[in-house]
């Protein structure tokens, strides 16, 4: 192991002809692990992407020519899953919770 001279933190780890690097976080099957385990970033992420699914149909969200049901369809199969996949493993705060039910609240 390799150790910061000052404050004795671990920077890698050497196994065999291995070195692993200690990592502040990284994106896994798109979700963002950091090593303090905080999901703060992983909503801001996920949130972003919704926002930007969102922009992509804003012309087809207005129209009259869909209806409501289609509009919804559009929402719980694209957008949705988009924000809110894995959100069953999420140890949420208050203020995250809120950001969420925010996002959802608008297309409810």
């Amino acid at each position: 192991m390799s150790r910061d001279q000052n404050a004795g933190r671990i920077h890698s780890v050497r196994i065999d002809n291995s070195t692993f690097e200690k990592l502040e976080g990284f994106k896994y099957l798109g979700t963002t692990l950091t090593n303090q385990n905080f999901i703060a970033e992983e909503i801001k992420s996920r949130l972003r992407s919704g926002g930007a699914c969102c922009h992509s149909v804003q012309n087809l969200l207005p129209s009259r020519l869909l209806s409501k049901n289609l509009k919804i369809k559009i929402y719980r199969t694209k957008i949705f899953p988009l924000v809110f996949y894995g959100c069953e493993t999420w140890s949420l705060i208050l203020r995250e919770e809120r950001k969420l039910r925010v996002f959802e609240n608008i297309w409810t």
